[in-house]
């Protein structure tokens, strides 16, 4: 085996490994970095034919084969989360215990997306120790737990199907692997795992993460983009200036691009000009001049039939076979290959173009369809695996040559939701719609509860109620159909780092300090919803009992804490424990509704902060500051 180190940063250090079979002239290689201010190591193996003919069959690769040892015999605990599913309980917190009575488990995600029904990250626990375990592999994957005597447990964890032989001077790559080892209670474990995200995997631009802001679009008032234009795209930005709300991008989504009156019909990737005569220019330099940058939608995979792209390259594209009844309608689809070299090439420099020509800030990239069903129809006996490699190696290329062609574009992931959110893809975007589930207030809770365990940024859509108080005159003077009408229950309920509003300024009507204060709370609080967090009840898929977090930062001694008393509680008053306090420390407490206290840590943490609300259902919404 030989060994090279070399030192990335003050904090991490590459160490590679590779062996070579003198036979075959087959080489593996470990790419593996570990980190001085982290319990964390990482890896990512690579597999090379450097040979003249073809290699034997290569079969169930595992990217992940390790035992892990308690210092006594006992169980194990498995804690890892559903994945996005377009419902109430995506990202819902589960358990399984691996014991005598179930020695083996399994968990892989559906069709491809790495994040789609399972999430591609879990926690063991072994007594008062264990390791968080992340993959980094936006397509199939499993992940098998398995009893290893009284003592142990053994883990693989790799691409779902691999049975290939590799071409001379082929390389292909296997899932990355992280790992962070940790000593103490849950708490700690998944604080250690949040601060790791925040310090080496948060995607940066001039070194700096993105903070949790406001966000907004009109799409839930113009059919997506289908009707929408210019005019009315520049009348919204200037409606949240005229209202002072501290917008900082405008979000443009599906439906914008050529097609056939459907924004599902993606393939043509060139801006409607009956729309946008001007392009998107007019629109981005607008927003720009009053502060505000712009995110475009993009879905460059899924190609449908009368586009540019079915018509004129089909050779680029993978047809799909042995699709489940449920996914049928996919038949017609076609996915591009972005394992094809000269398919990838053109979108780089397609999209590129547009991103440069257009002032586009945020690229925003959506994918609405179950790849393994393409990429497994098109794999010889021989050689399967090997178009889902090299789809996925293709994907995060072309992220990487638009990030180096413009260095500061930021990225933004979604599949209907959050269904490709691995930490390959995490260490490039940020997922600004975590779910396609929305506006349902103990629903977005639930996701908030489970999902903050694993990532510190994710976002959401907020709205008004759609509650009717009588008719409302929009800007131009039209009636819109209801008034909105605020509600902070919701709005609570939806408060992510980022706020993605989908509200319909068209209104004049409607009382706007209420959100212009809504918005000034959650500007206050947000800094520490990237600190470390800890929740405070049970998770709770029911419409009764409360459901509370706290987030805690430390280092400043500032913290918020959220508390949701559901529709069909009895329970009027309760006290919830903090976490992470200095107990010797004072700090002052202010419900941000009205009225402050000032509160030993240790009583915070031993006695719990009361609270108490009449209304049914109610959101309490605490900051905390520590008196030095």
């Amino acid at each position: 085996v030989e060994r090279s180190e070399r030192k990335i940063d003050e904090q991490r250090t590459e160490v590679t490994l590779t062996a070579t079979d003198p036979e075959t002239q087959l080489s593996v290689r470990c790419v593996a970095v570990k980190y001085a201010d982290f319990p964390a190591v990482e890896w990512t193996p690579y597999f090379k034919n450097n040979g003249a003919k073809d290699t034997p069959i290569l079969s169930e690769i595992q990217a992940l084969d390790a035992d892990f040892r308690r210092p006594a015999p006992g169980d194990f605990v498995l804690d890892y989360a559903k994945g996005s599913d377009t419902a109430a309980d995506s990202y819902e917190p589960r358990k399984q215990i691996i014991d005598a009575k179930k020695p083996e488990f399994r968990l892989n995600n559906f069709g491809g997306r790495a994040s789609y029904r399972t999430w591609p990250y879990w926690r063991v626990s072994w007594g008062e120790a264990g390791a968080v375990f992340a993959l980094g592999w936006p397509g199939q994957w499993a992940a098998d737990f398995k009893k290893s005597g009284g003592d142990g447990l053994r883990v693989t964890a790799g691409q779902e199907l691999t049975n290939f032989k590799l071409l001379p001077g082929e390389e292909v790559r296997a899932p990355l692997i992280a790992i962070l080892f940790w000593k103490g209670d849950r708490f700690r474990a998944h604080n250690q795992w949040r601060r790791w995200m925040v310090a080496h995997n948060l995607p940066r631009v001039n070194g700096e993460i993105l903070q949790p802001l406001l966000v907004a679009n009109s799409s839930h008032l113009y059919n997506e983009m289908l009707n929408a234009n210019e005019q009315n795209q520049i009348e919204m930005i200037d409606r949240y200036a005229e209202e002072k709300l501290p917008l900082r991008y405008w979000w443009m989504d599906a439906g914008w691009y050529v097609n056939d009156g459907k924004w599902v019909n993606t393939g043509t990737w060139e801006i409607d000009k009956k729309r946008f005569p001007n392009g998107f220019r007019p629109i981005t330099d607008h927003g720009r001049a009053k502060g505000v940058k712009s995110i475009v939608w993009f879905e460059p995979e899924r190609v449908t039939q009368n586009s540019w792209l079915f018509e004129n390259h089909p050779e680029w594209c993978l047809a799909p076979a042995d699709l489940p009844p449920s996914l049928e309608y996919q038949g017609e689809w076609r996915l591009l290959d972005l394992g094809n070299d000269e398919a990838r090439n053109w979108l780089v420099n397609h999209v590129d173009g547009m991103i440069k020509k257009e002032g586009i800030d945020l690229y925003r990239q959506d994918f609405n369809m179950d790849p393994v069903f393409f990429w497994r129809a098109n794999d010889a006996p021989d050689r399967q695996g090997i178009k889902e490699i090299r789809h996925v190696t293709g994907y995060l290329a072309y992220w990487d040559e638009l990030l180096r062609r413009n260095p500061g574009l930021r990225i933004d992931s979604c599949a209907s939701g959050g269904r490709r959110n691995d930490l390959e893809t995490m260490r490039r975007a940020v997922p600004l719609l975590r779910d396609d589930y929305l506006f349902e207030p103990s629903g977005q809770q639930n996701h908030t509860y489970g999902l903050s365990f694993w990532l510190p940024f994710h976002g959401t859509g907020t709205r008004f109620t759609n509650k009717s108080a009588g008719p409302a005159n929009s800007v131009d003077g039209t009636p819109l159909q209801e008034q909105p009408k605020f509600d902070p229950y919701l709005f609570r309920s939806q408060m992510t780092p980022c706020l993605n509003g989908c509200w319909d300024l068209r209104s004049k009507d409607f009382n706007y300090d209420e959100l212009r204060r809504a918005i000034a709370q959650f500007e206050r609080v947000s800094p520490s919803l990237l600190g470390d967090y800890y929740p405070l009840t049970p998770y709770n898929s029911g419409s009764d009992g409360f459901m509370a977090w706290q987030y805690n930062r430390p280092e400043s001694g500032e913290g918020v804490v959220q508390i949701f008393r559901r529709e069909d509680s009895p329970v009027v008053s309760a006290k919830f424990k903090l976490h992470g306090l200095d107990a010797a420390a004072q700090y002052e407490v202010e419900n941000l509704d009205g009225g402050k206290q000032t509160v030993s840590g240790q009583q915070l943490m031993e006695e719990g902060l009361e609270a108490n609300t009449t209304e049914q259902p109610s959101a309490l919404l605490f900051a905390y500051k520590r008196l030095d």
